[in-house]
């Protein structure tokens, strides 16, 4: 689908060859599990912030695609202003990641990041080829996205170091689902070459890395 706008006022890419995805990370992990989660999520979270940093830098927009827990009256701002003043456990995250004016977000109802969405449109608009996939639960909500992006053609990025789940052997499964069944890259988010990534031609992985 052809962009109509050249550049979006310089505030963001109107193009993009790929696309960082953050799933489910504005979260307040208050719920039955979440303390469990919340323990993987916040190392998770400092890795994750040098790698969005990375990636604006070398012109891939973020993505936030975000559960809307349930709540069809949410508002993007309100589950971030939620997770800053209400107390909860996942505070800490949040504040690692907080969103900048120029990232894009998606609410998504359930556990597919194009289940129902505006994600397809978004990213037919950005042209991506590629997406970046990180987040949480790795085994959830990160495993039926990488499906869905499968099966639109997208090539798979999902930086093992940048994905999470409640247990740490469950998350390995599904990375490595993801690594023989999608085709996905699982290159660590410090090996990743962004600035290769960010071009149409360039290959995906930067080197031979299977993990784990």
């Amino acid at each position: 689908m052809p962009a109509r706008n050249p550049d979006l006022h310089g505030n963001v890419p109107d193009t993009a060859a790929a696309a960082l995805l953050l799933i489910d990370l504005i979260n307040d992990f208050e719920y039955p599990g979440g303390d469990a989660l919340f323990a993987q999520a916040l190392p998770l979270a400092d890795r994750l912030r040098t790698l969005k940093r990375r990636a604006k830098a070398a012109g891939i927009p973020v993505v936030y695609v975000n559960d809307n827990y349930g709540r069809w009256r949410s508002d993007f701002r309100m589950l971030v202003e939620h997770c800053l003043r209400d107390g909860v456990r996942g505070r800490p995250v949040v504040e690692r990641l907080l969103p900048e004016p120029d990232d894009y977000f998606v609410l998504k109802p359930k556990h597919s990041g194009f289940y129902s969405t505006t994600l397809d449109v978004l990213l037919a608009y950005l042209r991506a080829e590629t997406l970046l996939l990180t987040g949480v639960a790795g085994d959830v909500c990160v495993l039926f996205t990488a499906h869905d992006a499968f099966m639109r053609d997208f090539r798979l990025v999902v930086p093992a170091d940048c994905v999470a789940s409640i247990d740490p052997a469950s998350n390995d499964y599904a990375l490595a689902r993801m690594r023989d069944v999608l085709a996905a890259d699982l290159t660590p988010s410090t090996a990743l070459d962004l600035v290769a990534l960010a071009r149409r031609t360039a290959p995906v992985q930067t080197e031979n890395v299977r993990t784990p």
